[in-house]
């Protein structure tokens, strides 16, 4: 019988069996094996050859231990993301961008929200139809998303960031050209000057990878305050303290938010502030810190440009209240440096712009380039490179 990675068989004839056996088996107590299968066989009139009991075995195992048939997928070398499309289109990149699986696919729609509620429920996090989607962190790192179907479609989806194996620093990054040596030296020189900076990029750009990298070469003597969404930053580094926000439970209680969290964060003594993702109203709190005395501080931002990331502050800013004149007088004197990742076709991801604020007349900031790095590995010296040289300098 031909089987397909999550148990079920390309023909309808195992998923009915699977079905009748998960019935029958819910009904009494007991771990799920080869023995209990069987009987359940015999129990609803199915044959039990070897065969079928093993097959039906494997199928139910799944659905009960760890990511059920995305398991193989998560244990692949690099693997950075698993995202499912509904129970046929499952996808996987590995460090060369998406690709489609073909070999693992689910039985049906209800395997997939099995799997989705289940891993929800490892962290403790609802995910029903009254609650249709969940973003979580579940217990070995790996961070979770799903949105249940038909609120999705062409079925239940989910998304899997698959956490860094090991704690990758500058060096590692450079050995996987993701940085140039003149643009490692650049970032060397940033984090010793204790500039405050973000990292910007689109999604999977490496964002987080590089920001860890980043904060390892923080000074041993200082003490870095991490405030996160759902913790991924892992940093090599021996006086980290990690906060992570929490959703309201059921009854609409217990939520703290990020924006608690960096105020929190304040009162903790940090010598280097660090909110993993910035995108709502922590950003006040953020320029507020930076603008009396923590230098260093540094952060994440979705952009699709170096020159994107001010209008993107600007407009979590006012989301949350705060003026744009007031938004630009606390940023122009905040943010010291923009570092911009993309990726490629190819799926490389790579430093591709340093950037630096400047106000101009009108009391805007703008985010100017200072130093570019082209796909070839060469150096660019922009206008704003001796504002750069300037900061560097004065630190």
């Amino acid at each position: 019988m031909n089987v397909a990675v999550d148990g079920s068989s390309s023909s309808p004839v195992l998923g009915g069996l699977v079905d009748e056996v998960r019935a029958r088996l819910a009904g009494t107590p007991g771990d799920v094996s080869p023995h209990r299968v069987a009987a359940a066989l015999r129990e609803v009139g199915r044959p039990v050859g070897d065969a079928t009991v093993l097959a039906v075995h494997e199928a139910l195992r799944r659905e009960v231990v760890g990511a059920g048939p995305l398991e193989p997928l998560l244990r692949l070398d690099g693997v950075t993301d698993v995202l499912v499309n509904g129970p046929d289109e499952v996808y996987v990149d590995t460090g060369s961008g998406l690709r489609r699986s073909p070999e693992v696919r689910f039985a049906d729609d209800a395997a997939v929200r099995r799997l989705a509620q289940r891993l929800a429920a490892q962290a403790g996090r609802r995910l029903d139809d009254a609650v249709p989607f969940v973003d979580c962190r579940l217990p070995d790192g790996t961070r979770f998303h799903a949105v249940l179907a038909p609120v999705a479609r062409p079925g239940t989806a989910l998304s899997l960031r698959v956490p860094v194996p090991q704690r990758l620093g500058l060096d590692d990054l450079l050995a996987r050209r993701a940085v140039t040596p003149e643009g490692a030296r650049l970032l060397r020189g940033i984090v010793d000057r204790r500039l405050a900076f973000v990292v910007s990029g689109g999604t999977g750009t490496g964002k987080t990878t590089l920001l860890g990298a980043l904060l390892g070469l923080v000074g041993p003597h200082e003490r870095v305050v991490l405030v996160e969404d759902a913790g991924e930053l892992r940093p090599d580094h021996p006086h980290v303290v990690a906060l992570e926000a929490r959703p309201a439970n059921v009854e609409g209680a217990g939520e703290v938010t990020l924006r608690t969290l960096v105020r929190q964060a304040l009162r903790m003594r940090p010598d280097r502030l660090v909110v993993g993702e910035v995108r709502g109203a922590e950003v006040v709190d953020l320029l507020a810190a930076l603008n009396t005395g923590h230098e260093g501080g540094c952060g994440t931002v979705h952009a699709n440009g170096a020159g994107d990331v001010v209008a993107r502050i600007e407009a979590l800013a006012q989301s949350a209240g705060l003026p744009r004149a007031a938004a630009h007088s606390q940023l122009a004197s905040a943010l010291d440096v923009v570092l911009h990742l993309v990726r490629d076709a190819r799926g490389h991801r790579r430093l591709a712009e340093v950037a630096v604020p400047v106000r101009g007349d009108d009391g805007l900031v703008e985010a100017r380039a200072a130093v570019s790095f082209t796909a070839a590995g060469a150096t660019v010296v922009h206008d704003a490179g001796d504002r750069l040289a300037d900061l560097l300098e004065q630190r």
